[in-house]
């Protein structure tokens, strides 16, 4: 790996990690509801982050870059700058929105994406729980894609640092003022829609699948009437959360 990707990885991870620590913090100062599954629910948690942050250094960092290298090299000259960044972010985010709805819709992606959804209480650690198997899955989807449309690794750490950014944000549980979280919701995700995501009710499971931008949900019909209130029931439906290993095999478990 160069030493420009090596900068590029280094400047993501510290800006990311200011502010997650900054959510971590404001979420205890002014929560919007209160905290329910102690510490072994954040311990959980903070297992899946671990073990994927070493999978991103091993693999999914090295096959991104990969593809990068290995995609046909069929833009233009003239289409160079902030432009194509910009583009290539609304691509992906339009990619990734199909890449989560089929999570949901497709059995075996569902097995893995389920262990993301079994939390039982949203904050900034759920932005991080996601299966092993999901991550390395998602990989492979993203390597095609990279080679398909030729997508510099420029665009590819920028589109992820602002996932990250936004998805610690979106599962947070800051307490906002109702009218500026309004506000920001017309174009990108906020918790006041991604926390119906993860109400434990099928049919709002199944909607608002949007990463950064909130256009694609009324767009293509997924966005759910349901609004959010305290007291609404996080999970999967009729499923309970187990503990970390309990999860980790729980995709490799036969089920009738």
């Amino acid at each position: 790996m160069d030493d420009i990707t090596q900068t590029l990885l280094h400047y993501k991870g510290l800006v990311v990690g200011v502010w997650l620590a900054i959510l971590l913090v404001g979420e205890r100062l002014v929560p919007a509801v209160e905290r329910v599954g102690g510490w072994p629910r954040v311990l959980r948690n903070v297992g899946f982050w671990i073990l994927n942050v070493g999978l991103s250094l091993t693999i999914v960092v090295p096959l991104s870059y990969w593809a990068t290298d290995s995609a046909i090299d069929w833009r233009p000259q003239w289409f160079a700058g902030w432009l194509p960044l910009a583009v290539d972010v609304i691509i992906l985010d339009f990619l990734i929105y199909w890449w989560h709805r089929a999570n949901h819709v497709v059995p075996v992606l569902w097995r893995f994406h389920e262990v993301h959804h079994l939390d039982e209480f949203l904050d900034v650690t759920s932005s991080v729980r996601f299966h092993f198997g999901e991550v390395l899955l998602s990989a492979g989807f993203r390597a095609l894609i990279i080679l398909a449309l030729n997508i510099p690794l420029a665009s590819i750490l920028a589109f992820e640092g602002l996932v990250l950014l936004v998805a610690a944000f979106q599962h947070s549980n800051l307490s906002l003022e109702p009218g500026r979280e309004r506000a920001v919701s017309t174009l990108l995700v906020t918790p006041s829609i991604h926390w119906v995501h993860h109400r434990a009710v099928r049919a709002d499971t199944d909607s608002n699948y949007g990463t950064i931008f909130s256009f694609w949900d009324p767009l293509f019909g997924s966005r759910s009437p349901t609004q959010r209130t305290p007291d609404l029931a996080m999970g999967v439906e009729a499923e309970p959360d187990v503990s970390f290993i309990a999860l980790l095999i729980r995709p490799f478990r036969y089920r009738n």
